[in-house]
């Protein structure tokens, strides 16, 4: 039985890709997350009772944690998802990005390479540190311009988006100057259940159906291709398993569309399944001021991991999003599931809720 270490594996993607490996393979998972405000345990569902589960509440800036962790587990590779991921926090806080994006990425990659080095040849051929990374790191798109490869240049815009690029170049140089056998993966835009409430998705779900004005930043023209979790789940694995050492891969989901066309449809899937007294949900929506260095495009070119390993997304948007509003709905008969949605909604300090 192999022993995989996921960082992160009680935040949204972290917990899909758990729930993945749960449900598709017969690994340990050593599950390291610092439980901060985005984690939600109950992603995990009946995870948190499989025998080949654990969780340990380590911070991965945390060295002397990390170090007994391999230790006591002895991992054959690391999956890691932990981080800080709002673009909007990293503006009004960007110390907390540095801290575990940079800081925490370069903690786990040196604790890794001690424990790597340690071990039996055999062991220590199979061993894998995948990092998983964003598609902002390479900056926006004119509308023109073709989709991101694993190639594009390095061009990131936020507090965010810079914190990740660096782990990036951080992974790749201890591959260089260590030999440490590592992948890299770089996502577009995810959405699925149990997204948290800050993102645009749940965002605009959760305030329509509270009846409040639903804020689309600017003219609401900034394009971004969408990821169903679980094909990322599904990619993740794919890329631990059978991608080349060394490597990039680029993961999107073929789905471009405006933030504005979104939030739109979002209004007509709710019109259509949870219709509310009075009109249309799109009549909530309202247009706020632009946030700082707002990208206006991203798109991703899947060719190299289709190519490669077989890998492309099962989940069109429309199916994705149709599911996604349908869980969403289903959760808000929960009242514990309303008051996290009414304490997440009060705790969002973006722009958005400044220009309400």
């Amino acid at each position: 039985m192999a022993t995989l270490f996921v960082t992160g594996g009680a935040g949204f993607i972290g917990s899909a890709v758990v729930r993945y490996l749960m449900e598709n393979t017969d690994w340990r998972v050593i599950n390291i997350d610092k439980l901060t405000y985005a984690a939600n345990l109950s992603s995990l569902g009946d995870t948190l009772t499989n025998e080949r589960y654990y969780l340990a509440q380590v911070d991965i800036c945390d060295q002397t944690a990390l170090n007994e962790l391999f230790a006591q587990y002895q991992p054959d590779a690391v999956m890691h998802l932990a981080a800080e991921s709002h673009v909007d926090r990293s503006i009004s806080g960007p110390a907390d990005f540095i801290e575990t994006n940079i800081v925490g990425t370069y903690t786990l990659l040196e604790v890794s390479r001690h424990y790597w080095q340690t071990l039996a040849s055999s062991k220590r051929d199979r061993f894998r540190f995948h990092h998983i990374s964003t598609d902002e790191v390479y900056g926006d798109l004119a509308t023109d311009d073709p989709a991101f490869t694993e190639t594009t240049p390095y061009a990131p815009s936020s507090p965010y988006s810079a914190s990740k690029a660096s782990s990036d170049h951080l992974v790749r140089a201890w591959h260089r100057t260590y030999d440490l056998p590592v992948l890299i993966t770089n996502c577009s835009n995810n959405y699925g259940p149990w997204q948290h409430q800050e993102k645009l998705i749940p965002l605009m779900i959760n305030r329509a159906l509270a009846g409040k004005a639903l804020p689309v930043y600017g003219d609401g023209q900034q394009r971004r291709d969408w990821l169903h979790v679980d094909d990322h789940a599904r990619a993740l694995h794919r890329v631990l398993t059978q991608g080349r050492i060394g490597n990039t891969y680029n993961i999107g989901g073929n789905n471009e569309y405006s933030n504005i066309d979104v939030v739109h449809e979002i209004c007509r899937l709710l019109d259509e399944v949870a219709p509310r007294a009075g009109g249309s949900y799109s009549e909530q929506i309202s247009y706020v001021t632009d946030r700082p260095g707002h990208d206006q495009r991203y798109a991703i070119d899947n060719s190299k991991i289709t190519n490669e390993l077989g890998w492309k997304p099962s989940e069109s948007f429309s199916s994705g999003l149709r599911k996604t509003v349908v869980w969403a709905l289903g959760m808000h008969k929960h009242s514990s599931f309303k008051e996290a949605i009414a304490d997440a909604d009060n705790d969002i300090t973006t722009h958005r809720e400044g220009q309400l």
